[in-house]
């Protein structure tokens, strides 16, 4: 059996239609782009089809201009029972250039389903380099501060 893949990186050419009124790549063409690229890490790292859990903490850091070749980086940084947290980096450039800039940066939670839409096990992902261990570790206390927003986000549930 092959191993699981931990990170992947598509492509997209940023086109006219991707584009808002004021003329640049809008934030739903992004999110869309960083949902294909979470769930190809994570079928890929576990093999089985997911579903987007979570996506949070994104932050748009610099736009996207129509033309531009875009880079939609994903890496499983953390995993669960079924879950794989996923840290995605958006970077732009021109392709004549390539000269690339982070522009947008997330983490996506995914889940592993089988046909009936239970989640199912996935394999486990333990860091190694030092790198691995910082990601990993800003996953589980993203995963404390979400359970945090969560509660305090009761309030608009009733």
């Amino acid at each position: 059996m092959n191993s699981p893949q931990r990170d992947i990186t598509l492509r997209f050419l940023a086109e006219p239609q991707d584009v808002n009124f004021g003329g640049k790549v809008h934030g739903g063409a992004v999110m869309k782009w960083i949902d294909l690229a979470a769930y190809a890490c994570a079928a890929g790292w576990s093999g089985r089809y997911c579903v987007t859990a979570y996506a949070g903490g994104i932050r748009f850091i610099s736009p996207i201009h129509v033309g531009s070749l875009v880079e939609v980086e994903a890496k499983v940084i953390y995993t669960g029972n079924s879950s794989m947290h996923i840290a995605l980096e958006v970077n732009a450039c021109d392709p004549k250039s390539l000269n690339r800039h982070l522009t947008t940066n997330c983490i996506v939670i995914m889940v592993a389903v089988d046909q009936n839409g239970q989640s199912e096990t996935v394999p486990q992902w333990i860091p190694k380099t030092e790198e691995d261990k910082k990601q990993h570790s800003t996953a589980i206390k993203l995963m404390d501060m979400r359970k945090q927003i969560g509660s305090e986000m009761q309030i608009f549930a009733e």
